[in-house]
């Protein structure tokens, strides 16, 4: 090998700068390469070798990659970003489903959506209708009697309505009941009542005293006041299995019934629902029993539970019931609904207020024996009670030895 370097160099004369030593093409520098060689070498790489060019092309690739590496890291931050604010918008759309949703709904059903306002699709029917008749029942006292006639014997498991009107001295002193309810709805005016186990009070108007006979009682109901004391009595059957139950009694004045009102409709809930409020009423026979008073414009659309037999008995005005299209019925008639349907609907078209009592209850299916105020299922179940009641025994044991004061 040829030795490059070579053996001596002459130091340059004081006062002159030696000339910069160039090494020959074949010997590497011992320090880095100028200026013009690095020139050189990119001129060279870029010009002819592939291996320059593929040093080249890969110190592009990697300040390409740098470049990418920044805006890969910087696109990860906005996806975060993105990601957060997408949490966020769920959370708070579920706080405003969970928290506000519901009392939005809740208003928007009590405005628009409510059983006064809208229609149905398949309204009950009006399927008999009957004028109620006035008779003389107790001691001079005047019931207008609908159901318990011999047009309509009973809509189970209603037994009985009368419209009574009564004045001083007339009234209905003592007498039994046994296998039944009675519910009594003052009107107008008051009426004392008193029964042989001691128990005594007097209903005003817009009070109700729901009475379960059960196995027997003996009671009197008489007027507490002058002028004409006006009500509805409404009898409703025990099943089989509570005929023989003891007596009992629900009584509410007026103030604590449940009232509701929408839309020009203003309704009494003496037992059931309507308007989303509920009467404290207990039914041992599901039942319910409203006093509707509708403006003159308005409509009500009632929802009745599917399989109940239903009945209206109009108190004041008249009104269209069942069907838009359907002539108006007038006070005192008693309207039997169809057992298909949604519920009921009327429109008041007059110009002055509509007032009546709807019922519903549902069906007992069994049989029906009756004999005056004794209402069993069998003739002999009738004819026990009757020799109970004569005998003083099974329930009426204080019958003999009681009258009402």
């Amino acid at each position: 090998m040829v030795n490059a370097f070579p053996k001596s160099i002459d130091p340059a004369p004081p006062g002159r700068i030696s000339p910069p030593f160039i090494y020959p093409s074949n010997v590497r520098a011992p320090h880095a390469p100028s200026t013009t060689t690095t020139k050189m070498l990119r001129h060279s790489a870029s010009s002819s070798s592939p291996i320059y060019t593929a040093l080249a092309r890969l110190t592009k690739l990697n300040s390409n990659g740098s470049k990418s590496n920044r805006v890969l890291v910087q696109s990860r931050k906005t996806s975060r970003a993105k990601t957060l604010l997408l949490l966020l918008l769920i959370l708070v759309l579920v706080v405003t489903v969970v928290f506000l949703f519901p009392a939005i709904m809740s208003s928007s059903t009590s405005a628009t959506s409510s059983p006064a306002a809208v229609p149905f699709e398949n309204p009950r029917a009006v399927v008999k209708k009957l004028l109620s008749e006035a008779q003389s029942e107790g001691q001079g006292a005047t019931v207008r009697r609908s159901i318990g006639r011999h047009e309509l014997r009973n809509l189970d498991p209603f037994l009985m309505l009368d419209e009574f009107s009564v004045s001083k001295p007339a009234g209905f002193p003592d007498h039994p009941h046994r296998g039944f309810e009675t519910v009594t709805y003052m009107l107008d005016g008051a009426f004392t009542h008193q029964d042989f186990s001691g128990h005594k009070g007097t209903i005003r108007t817009g009070d109700v005293q729901w009475m379960t006979a059960g196995r027997g009682i003996v009671h009197s109901e008489m007027p507490a006041s002058d002028g004409v004391q006006k009500g509805l009595q409404l009898w409703i059957n025990l099943a089989a299995k509570d005929k023989m139950i003891e007596p009992r009694y629900q009584e509410l004045q007026s103030k604590d019934i449940s009232c509701a009102s929408q839309d020009g409709v203003e309704v009494r809930i003496i037992a059931g629902e309507a308007f989303g409020v509920r009467s404290p009423v207990y039914t041992r026979t599901p039942t319910m029993y409203m006093d509707f008073t509708m403006q003159p414009g308005s409509q009500l659309h009632q929802p009745i539970p599917a399989g109940w037999n239903a009945f209206v008995y109009i108190i004041e005005g008249e009104g269209v019931f069942g069907r838009e299209k359907a002539a108006p019925t007038a006070a005192h008639h008693c309207l039997v609904l169809g057992a298909d349907g949604d519920g009921l609907s009327v429109w008041n078209r007059s110009g002055a207020p509509l007032r009546f009592a709807l019922a519903a209850g549902q069906p007992l299916k069994e049989p029906v024996v009756q004999h005056g105020p004794f209402v069993m299922n069998t003739r002999a179940e009738i004819q026990q009670a009757m020799e109970d009641y004569y005998h003083g025994r099974n329930g009426f044991e204080k019958a003999k030895q009681w009258s009402s004061a």
